[in-house]
């Protein structure tokens, strides 16, 4: 009995593990979200090609990549995503979400 559940906890294990690799698109943004918003506009005025089509289905590129500044910032987080991008405490997030929008240099 103790061998089933642990080839069955192992099993779990290994799927979720998968399942987290696996998702290659972030939580949807909340309708009429102001920090979202902001960081479009900002980002579309500041920086070149955020229009164009991102790797995202039904996303540019700036809408993919502050769908993953705010997704990746904490909850708490209420400042400007994309100056925060800018900064040296948010470069990490900004390297991976410019690779996950597939807006970077």
């Amino acid at each position: 009995m103790k061998k089933l559940l642990l080839a069955i906890a192992a099993t779990l294990s290994v799927s979720a593990i998968g399942a987290a690799f696996a998702g290659e698109e972030y939580n949807t943004v909340p309708a009429g979200d102001a920090q979202y918003a902001s960081c479009l506009a900002y980002s579309l005025t500041k920086y070149e090609g955020g229009g164009e089509k991102s790797p995202i289905k039904g996303q540019t590129k700036a809408e993919a990549w502050c769908t993953c500044m705010w997704n990746e910032t904490s909850d708490d987080f209420r400042g400007s995503l994309a100056k925060f991008a800018e900064t040296a405490k948010g470069a990490k997030i900004n390297k991976m979400c410019e690779k996950y929008s597939n807006w970077g240099d």
